[in-house]
């Protein structure tokens, strides 16, 4: 345990029957990290976050804020807030009496709660709404408050059971930025738990890829993206061509494989042994391949396709290109240097084999 850790846990284990959705989790997260976990639905997210606010049990493993046993520490007695999706403020109180409640509960004194309450309106940038009705602000006024209301109690940790998820489009990408900047404000530890990757990658200092009750890979967002650990990794977080084949060689790290369509193509080795002839999977990020014919050179790996179609993504065009049943994407640049390329062309798509990862298949 760090000895600045405002949360450790060991050996979690939750069961419900045969089933275990949180299977010997363990984490330490040190004071004043956003820390995400990310995962399809279903994976324990919000099993995990119920076990770490005390609203349920778990079967084997303990869990410790800022040193202190929580396991038998019932959720009102634990130095933990909340926040849900749907926000559940309450409609017949203003939202200076949503922000004061749990304050009203410790008994602290009317004066105080003003004061308080007033000074984290300001640090959300709500000043002055503090007789305003819930029903009369804007989504993410109201998001604002609803964290207010728990940053007010000045807990140890913050829990986000994925509160932007109820915003429009708009609304969440501003809310990304907000959040981040909220939680470095006050210095809160906020553990979120999402299925978005990019809420994930945005705001987080570091993110645990959560899947079938473990974590896959606990990193910094950057090294999720650049160096996944996991076939399942490479693939949940963010774009990624998975390409398939027999292994028919390793050479300082590289690995060769033979796709399908007897292309030789290339890329490093991530972990785990690999042997000449199985199935081996090659993950390529859509930003590294290039059309072979702007760059021609040793030890590029090239495979050819068919265009499928070309849309206007800002920045950028991407490509989809079909190899034989498999649709593979690229980004191209909008500064005029890519070609028109009209659906049926035959293209070559090359990458750095440095910047590929290849995996033993996990379904071979």
């Amino acid at each position: 345990m760090g000895m600045d850790s405002d949360l450790f846990c060991e050996g979690l284990v939750r069961r419900f029957g045969a089933n275990a959705a949180v299977d010997h989790i363990s984490l330490d997260v040190p004071a004043g990290t956003f820390f995400s976990i990310l995962g399809p639905s279903g994976c324990g997210k919000t099993t995990l976050l119920r076990l770490l606010a005390g609203f349920d049990k778990p079967d084997e493993g303990e869990i410790h804020i800022r040193g202190q046993r929580m396991n038998d520490v019932p959720p009102n007695r634990r130095p933990v807030n909340m926040v849900f999706q749907h926000l559940a403020l309450f409609p017949t109180m203003s939202v200076g009496d949503n922000i004061g409640y749990g304050l009203k509960r410790r008994k602290v004194t009317l004066a105080e709660r003003r004061k308080r309450i007033a000074r984290v309106l300001e640090q959300v940038g709500l000043p002055g709404l503090e007789n305003r009705d819930p029903q009369e602000l804007s989504g993410g006024q109201r998001q604002r408050v609803a964290l207010a209301r728990c940053l007010v109690l000045e807990p140890t940790l913050l829990l986000l059971d994925e509160p932007l998820g109820a915003l429009d489009l708009k609304l969440r990408e501003q809310m990304k930025v907000e959040l981040k900047h909220l939680q470095k404000q006050f210095g809160t530890t906020f553990v979120y738990i999402t299925h978005d990757q990019s809420e994930a990658m945005v705001m987080s200092d570091r993110v645990a890829v959560m899947r079938d009750g473990r974590f896959d890979q606990v990193a910094p967002p950057e090294e999720l993206y650049r160096e996944p650990a996991t076939p399942f990794v490479a693939g949940f977080v963010g774009d990624n061509n998975r390409l398939s084949g027999a292994l028919v060689a390793i050479r300082d790290n590289l690995a060769e494989i033979r796709l399908d369509d007897g292309a030789l193509v290339q890329g490093r080795v991530v972990a785990g042994e690999l042997e000449i002839g199985q199935r081996a999977e090659l993950f390529i990020r859509p930003e590294s391949l290039v059309l072979s014919a702007d760059r021609v050179g040793p030890g590029l790996s090239v495979m050819e396709a068919k265009v499928r179609t070309t849309l206007f993504d800002g920045a950028n065009s991407r490509l989809e290109a079909e190899n034989g049943s498999r649709l593979v994407y690229a980004r191209l640049p909008q500064d005029g240097s890519a070609p028109r390329l009209p659906p049926g062309s035959a293209i070559g798509l090359a990458w750095d084999p440095a910047l590929a990862r290849v995996f033993g298949a996990e379904n071979p």
